[in-house]
């Protein structure tokens, strides 16, 4: 089995909400980009919380939406070694730093999980770290993960209490 990497952290002194994924899908990988398969409902999900077409941007586009909105993203997988993109086979995980992260942003109010093993390795790092956010478990926005993107969204619409 490969063992495969998180991308960097993309904050800005005035990140109020970080949104962490597990781990980048293999898509995601050789593209180098946060959610970058093209069925990923990352970028429609949180168009109407930042009120802009995430998904007809460029990416460098819809990162800096994300970072005029005061949005985040990381991943709280570091590496792990994994078959594929599901996070079913996600072996091995070393967790990034998620509250050394959440430390060096002095206005973060909340950090969300996008799917259940980002909540559950996120959720206890920061438990642990005995912190003030909010913490905000999200229905994964993998297309595998199939509630329907209505659902998704009235999970996803509620992030906009964050962002200005």
């Amino acid at each position: 089995m490969t063992r495969k990497s998180s991308f960097a952290p993309i904050v800005d002194h005035a990140t109020r909400l970080l949104i962490c994924g597990s781990l980048p899908g293999d898509r995601s990988l050789a593209a180098a980009r946060y959610y970058a398969h093209p069925q990923n409902q990352f970028w429609r999900l949180l168009s109407p919380v930042v009120e802009a077409d995430l998904a007809a941007l460029d990416y460098d586009a819809r990162l800096a939406a994300l970072l005029a909105a005061h949005i985040g993203l990381w991943d709280v997988v570091a590496s792990a070694t994994r078959t594929g993109s599901s996070d079913a086979a996600i072996r091995a995980p070393a967790p990034n730093d998620l509250p050394a992260l959440a430390a060096t942003l002095p206005d973060l109010r909340g950090i969300a999980f996008n799917g259940a093993l980002a909540a559950r390795i996120g959720m206890r790092q920061m438990t642990d770290a005995h912190t003030d956010y909010a913490l905000i478990a999200l229905p994964s926005s993998s297309p595998l993960h199939t509630i329907g993107l209505a659902t998704k969204q009235l999970a996803w619409t509620a992030l906009g209490s964050f962002v200005p």
